[in-house]
């Protein structure tokens, strides 16, 4: 007489439902995806920019290494045509697509190839007058990042970073005033900057010889990000430098500390009070590292891990991939292999698709929370506020 071992139990069952279910929706947003790439070579602008965007979403918030790896020859196609065609917004999302590519398929040849291809291109542009200056501006961020991701070789290196140092060192010779191109000076210090972290450390000295000087003129700029640029930029040179050699000294010590003392304290009423309150927040940090050398901690917290940015190097490394990334850095961090062992985390942890979603709030519970928190910081903040409660006090 046959028995039955076991029975199948719910949970099993909708495991499996779950399971089902998740892998019809990935092949539902593949074929999106085989949709966006189709519709990235076509004529017209308006809507080949909106398959580069819909492809952007889609990297920045999924890991697609297996899906990328077959169609990387005519995505990388596609980006170099949108980005000699392409005009403006069309050139920013493409050089952005670049960068995202470069991340999902890790440090390899296959990334290396995607940078060899688009890199001239993306210099082409950076240094073309007549380019929107948004899209010069996009194209020298996503440059350095495509560098510091996928060169493998030190003359692609210092060949960006010669192309970078063209663009920012313009400023050097400027009045301190603001004009059309300080944000793209800005942000092609800010890559630069970035490279020069991985730079070995000879080609580093050899760097920071040059630009310690002059870079202090930056701080008298009046736009405040070139202003916040420049001062994070010395605070990051100041710690490579006291890395490389112990006994670092640096002459002009004095008027570079009480220049930043006068930005960290800075109340004139000529500038905007967000920019004020945003540089002084900036440049008291920048003074703790340029005099003693130290550096307030931060944690982040994705999923069940912690992350320590303890170093000025390590905050300017996740700031760039975090604006790259937005909301789909915390799932990077936790899944992307390239991106973990940049910031040594090690190999990803197990964690199963119903791990990820749990770690994520939805729409509603976030209201919910904000919700809450707002009526007992109103609640708190009213108590204080009558006077009444004074008097009982008082009593």
């Amino acid at each position: 007489m046959s028995q039955c071992s076991s029975f199948s139990d719910a949970a099993s069952l909708q495991e499996y439902g779950v399971e089902v279910d998740e892998m019809a929706a990935q092949e539902d947003f593949e074929f999106k995806l085989k949709g966006f790439i189709d519709l990235a070579m076509d004529k017209s602008a308006k809507t080949r920019q909106t398959a580069l965007e819909g492809l952007k979403s889609g990297m920045a918030s999924k890991i697609l290494y297996d899906f990328l790896l077959d169609r990387r020859i005519t995505i990388t196609d596609n980006l170099e045509r949108c980005l000699k065609k392409g005009k403006g917004e069309e050139q920013c999302v493409a050089a952005a697509l670049a960068c995202l590519l470069c991340c999902q398929l890790g440090s390899g040849i296959e990334s290396e190839e995607v940078f060899k291809t688009l890199a001239p291109v993306l210099k082409t542009i950076i240094s073309d007058r007549s380019a929107s200056t948004q899209a010069r501006q996009a194209c020298a961020t996503y440059l350095g990042l495509c560098c510091f991701i996928a060169a493998d070789d030190v003359e692609d290196l210092y060949g960006t970073m010669e192309c970078l140092e063209n663009i920012f060192s313009k400023q050097y010779r400027s009045d301190g005033g603001t004009d059309t191109c300080s944000a793209l000076h800005s942000q092609a210090l800010q890559s630069w900057t970035l490279l020069l972290t991985i730079c070995h450390t000879s080609e580093a000295k050899k760097k920071m010889e040059v630009h310690l000087p002059k870079l202090p003129r930056l701080l008298s700029c009046d736009d405040v990000n070139m202003r916040i640029e420049a001062g994070e930029t010395l605070a990051v040179l100041f710690e490579l430098a006291r890395e490389a050699d112990a006994d670092f000294y640096y002459e002009d010590l004095e008027p570079l500390t009480q220049t930043l003392k006068a930005l960290a304290t800075d109340c004139n009423k000529h500038r905007a009070k967000v920019d004020r309150r945003k540089q002084r927040s900036v440049f008291r940090d920048v003074l703790r590292a340029v005099e003693d050398g130290e550096f307030q901690s931060e944690t982040v917290r994705f999923g069940r891990e912690r992350m320590h940015i303890d170093c000025w190097v390590k905050r300017l490394t996740y700031g760039v991939f975090k604006e790259l990334f937005g909301s789909g850095m915390q799932l990077h961090l936790l899944a992307n292999s390239f991106l973990r062992s940049i910031f040594e985390l090690g190999p990803p942890l197990c964690l199963s698709a119903a791990d990820i979603k749990a770690m994520k709030t939805s729409r509603v519970e976030r209201h919910m929370n904000n919700s809450a928190a707002f009526k007992a910081r109103t609640k708190a903040r009213s108590k204080l506020r009558d006077k009444r409660a004074d008097v009982g006090e008082f009593f």
